[in-house]
């Protein structure tokens, strides 16, 4: 999640550059979409391993539960 932060305050900065240098304004946005890309991409990353592991523990926790053959 950490690097989700730096992604999206390094976008917001070059969004910020953007208004106050007219000539580099493309390049800057540019930049900016590719840091949120890059933010999006490690929130998926990180919600999928989180439900990754949820279905692990569901799997265990059935495990557990199934009735043992007498």
């Amino acid at each position: 999640m950490e690097n989700v932060r730096r992604y999206r305050a390094l976008a917001s900065l070059c969004r910020q550059q953007a208004a106050y240098r007219p000539l580099q304004n493309w390049e800057l946005l540019g930049q900016a979409e590719h840091f949120e890309y890059l933010a999006e991409i490690a929130l998926k990353a990180h919600f999928d391993a989180c439900n990754a592991q949820r279905e692990d523990g569901a799997i265990e926790a059935a495990a557990w539960e199934a009735p043992a053959a007498a």
